[in-house]
């Protein structure tokens, strides 16, 4: 369980602060909700109590895990993945949808060098701008930094 002011990740959708913990009427029946505050748009998502765990609601990363990540980033190794971009799409979805933060970085690398190379697909751009977000909004709190730092920090490790 969690607390009023706990710093945590919702897969799918990033990294976020409890900023409550509210009983909604749904139906005639009321359930416990998790209110979190996203530091990208300031967006706020409501996360049914009794799912948390099923959903994968997790404490954020530390120091050294959003090192990695940015270790990750700024590495030359190219990522083998499918040539076919249907494929490709499914394949990085896969990444995102594991939560595992180096499998996301991956995923920005490989759609942030393919960009470079040729457009992206309208799917594939919705799929890199999801993976940025995700590690965006949790590095922002685990580094204690606003967005833009954090975005201009990305940028750096994978541009140079």
């Amino acid at each position: 369980m969690f607390d009023i002011g706990d710093k945590v990740v919702y897969p799918m959708h990033g990294a976020g602060t409890i900023v409550s913990i509210e009983e909604r009427e749904i139906l005639g029946n009321i359930h416990k909700y998790y209110i979190m505050k996203l530091p990208i748009n300031k967006m706020k998502v409501m996360i049914p109590i009794k799912n948390a765990e099923e959903v994968g609601l997790r404490k954020i990363s530390n120091v050294d895990a959003m090192d990695s990540v940015l270790e990750e980033l700024s590495s030359l190794e190219e990522i083998e993945v499918p040539k076919n971009w249907n494929r490709r799409y499914r394949f990085n979805l896969e990444k995102i949808k594991s939560g595992n933060l180096i499998e996301i970085a991956e995923v920005i690398k490989c759609l942030e060098n393919l960009d470079q190379k040729k457009s992206l697909s309208t799917g594939e751009r919705k799929i890199l701008n999801e993976a940025r977000q995700i590690i965006v909004s949790e590095m922002a709190l685990v580094y204690d930094k606003d967005v833009e730092e954090i975005t201009k920090l990305i940028d750096k490790a994978i541009f140079g």
